[in-house]
């Protein structure tokens, strides 16, 4: 059977949008929370499948991507994090690229010649790529108000992709591509009364409010460190949270850390906007983690071993 399996952040979402808005067609559809990224373990294929791959890391995914290719699947697989080795097979098509400045989005966008542009756009201000896609969205010539719109929009689909489970989320992302897909241009679902947006934008602005008095656990002035309390609104600010504070300060890195269902931390990493390196190689070194150049995440950081992470994050951007 064809499958589609995609993160299910904006990105993600986004990439996929496009894709089918261009090439419909039915499949099963593998996603889930932004951190579930070994989705491949989830996939079964014979020959002839068609897999199609966006936004989730190759060196997560390799010893499943391989077992697919040799079941006789052929894969598309298209991402911008750190993909570890590629797999040498004619049966692989991948399109990665690792630059700091781009995104699965922007990727796909240039295969399908500005088709969909709105959606590309949208997903990299949600991946906080602001003058990338701000580049993107000059032929579409949007008024200001049109061009936030989009900022918006990717804000908050980025945002509803963050929890331990789907559970925590407002919206499935599996449930949210559905309806997203239904618009070739992403303001009318924003215009549409009907939609999901109100309640989307309505949690993230709930969830937003609760920010405004926090102060970093550990602070210099190349870096700080946020540990958010074991709230359920944590799990799903800590991305956009660190985005926020990246724009907010330029030229530090910033680390958010908030408790999952195991009790251990979640991490989200960002570089400095002013050199958007070394997020996604420093959480590599940790168990479970990875990413790309400007952002980073580790899924399960001990909390007996925050001290050490401290130490090495200011190693590695202090």
């Amino acid at each position: 059977m064809d499958s589609d399996i995609f993160n299910g952040d904006a990105d993600g979402i986004c990439a996929l949008i496009q894709l089918r808005l261009a090439e419909p067609r039915e499949a099963l559809l593998v996603t889930g929370v932004k951190r579930d990224i070994n989705l491949l373990r989830r996939v079964d294929a014979t020959a002839g499948d068609e897999l199609t791959v966006l936004d989730i890391s190759m060196a997560k995914n390799t010893a499943d991507l391989e077992r697919l290719l040799r079941a006789g699947a052929r894969v598309l697989y298209i991402d911008h994090h750190l993909p570890g080795e590629i797999p040498a097979s004619a049966q692989l098509e991948a399109v990665i690229d690792t630059s700091a400045g781009t995104c699965t989005s922007l990727l796909v966008d240039q295969r399908l010649g500005g088709q969909y542009r709105a959606w590309a756009v949208t997903a990299a201000f949600g991946d906080n790529l602001d003058a990338s896609a701000e580049r993107a969205a000059a032929p579409l010539q949007l008024a200001q108000t049109g061009l936030a719109a989009l900022r918006q929009l990717g804000i908050v689909i980025n945002y509803n992709g963050y929890g331990s489970s789907v559970a925590d989320l407002h919206v499935a992302p599996d449930q949210l591509y559905r309806e997203l897909v239904r618009y070739e241009n992403p303001l009318d679902y924003m215009a549409d009364a009907d939609s999901s947006w109100s309640a989307l934008l309505a949690g993230y602005e709930e969830d937003m409010a609760h920010l405004a008095a926090l102060q970093p656990d550990h602070a210099t002035e190349k870096l700080a460190v946020f540990v958010l309390p074991a709230e359920p609104w944590s799990k799903r600010v800590s991305g956009v949270f660190g985005n926020r504070l990246a724009n907010e300060h330029p030229g530090r890195a910033h680390a958010v850390l908030s408790r999952n269902d195991s009790g251990a931390y979640t991490v989200s990493v960002r570089a400095p906007l002013t050199k958007r390196a070394g997020a996604g190689e420093f959480c590599s070194s940790f168990p479970g983690g990875g990413g790309r150049a400007a952002a980073g995440g580790i899924n399960n950081l001990p909390v007996a071993d925050y001290n050490d992470f401290v130490r090495r994050f200011e190693a590695a951007f202090g």
